[in-house]
């Protein structure tokens, strides 16, 4: 699961979907930002600010996939088959982010329910930790963020816990995060201009093509189907390269 294509892949999701997803992250950046003093916003301390609340935010998510990962594991060495159920769920939810990307189907929404309970005993810590006075609160702040009900979100942490690795898994939802950093992280003219190109009905429609492919080649039924082909045709090209070049008849006829 450690492929390049799985990280870029991590990464693509993360990018349009976190674009996608700008109307709630982008009015709960706006509220981080008014809880920093404005003497400090205006003294060119916001930036750092914000970098710490997104690196607590995508701190959480390494967390959160690292955990799930761990668990993915202990389930794959005690269960035979849940490795192959694992895999099976993690294809499906690439298939339903690559609907939910290009628009086609938004049923990841309803996922977001499961996580309004923690998300409600979150809320009060972080008005505890308002104003944002240093950047250390802003880490904290915003390690408190990650955990924000988002179907999304929960999508790419059940991909990462088929990877049976904790470790495997924290580097996925960490692609997954620099994915989101763009559009949360952009402002004013450079916002706009992202989100012209990142919502272009072409763009998102072929990038969700290929997220929906790589949901199916995970399946293991296709995944499977693909290397017995490979294999198949491994062994043919190799039974071809040591097949003799003329019998034994052929042979003694042609030794003195």
């Amino acid at each position: 699961m450690t492929d390049p294509m799985t990280y870029s892949a991590a990464f693509l999701i993360g990018l349009l979907g976190g674009a996608h997803c700008i109307g709630m992250c982008g009015g709960i950046m706006g509220a981080l930002v008014m809880a920093v003093p404005a003497e400090k916003r205006n003294d060119g301390q916001l930036f750092p600010m914000l970098l710490c609340y997104n690196i607590g935010r995508v701190s959480s998510y390494c967390i959160a996939g690292g955990i799930l990962g761990a668990f993915g594991w202990l389930l794959a060495d005690q269960f035979t088959y849940a490795g192959i159920v694992m895999r099976t769920l993690a294809g499906l939810m690439l298939i339903a982010m690559g609907l939910y990307l290009a628009s086609w189907w938004s049923g990841l929404r309803h996922l977001e329910k499961f996580g309004g309970v923690l998300w409600q005993k979150i809320q009060p810590l972080i008005k505890r930790l308002t104003p944002v006075e240093t950047p250390l609160h802003a880490l904290m702040v915003g390690t408190l963020w990650g955990w924000l009900p988002c179907g999304l979100l929960y999508s790419a942490l059940v991909w990462a816990a088929a990877s049976a690795n904790w470790q495997d898994a924290m580097n996925l939802m960490l692609f997954f995060g620099l994915g989101t950093l763009p559009a949360v992280m952009a402002t004013g003219v450079f916002l706009d201009r992202l989100r012209s190109i990142v919502q272009s009905k072409s763009i998102r429609s072929g990038a969700a093509i290929m997220v929906i492919l790589y949901g199916v080649w995970t399946l293991p039924l296709f995944s499977s189907l693909f290397m017995t082909h490979g294999s198949h045709q491994q062994h043919e090209s190799h039974q071809d390269q040591h097949e003799p070049i003329m019998n034994s008849d052929q042979y003694m006829m042609y030794t003195p």
